[in-house]
């Protein structure tokens, strides 16, 4: 980090005194203005760019994408459909995962094509509803989520609540924001090997694997 920084400082000195040794008379006032300002801002895009690549989050500890399942590290993919964007419940969703004490670590606004929508609900093909489903999948931008925490795929199943959300209990986010079966709001992984397919695919780059210091007054 102090390396570059340095480099970038003795860029900048560089171009200083390339600047400085320009006769005047060799360029209209104007002119020496646009330089001026160009080699600025060309300096100030390499000052923002190194700063980006030095504070790149690290991958610590070689945690795959899908988590450690059975620890606290234990990962599930969920998705607020298009319905919720639409809606505007996105960030109702988010913080009833935060506030009960889960870690997002993945986040990301995504338009599925028709071929990702029927990769994702891959296992439902057969179902004589598939093309329908995949049809509104794929009609608008989903939010794609990566949440981590002790028994998280279960229990973010259980704060979804039922798939059909006329059986939800209120108090779960189909519960309180949902009535049609075709318009339930979110997707949640249900199994550590759903987990693992669907951030797989919709987590390619990989997500965030960083500490939170309330962590500990989370889990014992």
């Amino acid at each position: 980090m102090f390396a570059a920084r340095r480099l970038l400082v003795r860029t900048a000195a560089r171009a200083s005194r390339t600047m400085a040794s320009v006769p005047k008379a060799t360029a209209a006032p104007m002119f020496g203005k646009v330089s001026t300002g160009l080699a600025a801002a060309t300096l100030l895009a390499a000052a923002s760019a190194s700063a980006m690549t030095v504070a790149a989050p690290a991958h610590c500890g070689g945690i795959p994408v899908y988590g450690i399942p059975g620890t606290n590290q234990e990962r599930t993919f969920l998705a607020c459909k298009p319905d919720a964007v639409q809606r505007g419940l996105v960030g109702d969703i988010i913080q009833r995962f935060e506030k009960r004490g889960y870690k997002l670590v993945g986040l990301k606004m995504v338009w599925p094509s028709e071929t990702m929508a029927a990769e994702h609900y891959a296992d439902l093909k057969k179902k004589p509803f598939f093309p329908g489903l995949v049809k509104f999948f794929s009609s608008g931008p989903i939010v794609c989520m990566c949440w981590e925490g002790k028994d998280i795929i279960k229990q973010g199943r259980q704060m979804l609540g039922e798939t059909q959300p006329l059986a939800s209990k209120p108090g779960s986010i189909r519960g309180d924001y949902s009535i049609d079966l075709g318009r339930n709001i979110c997707h949640g992984s249900d199994s550590p090997e759903a987990a693992e397919h669907e951030l797989k695919m919709w987590f390619p780059e990989g997500v965030s694997d960083y500490s939170k210091s309330v962590d500990a007054w989370v889990y014992e």
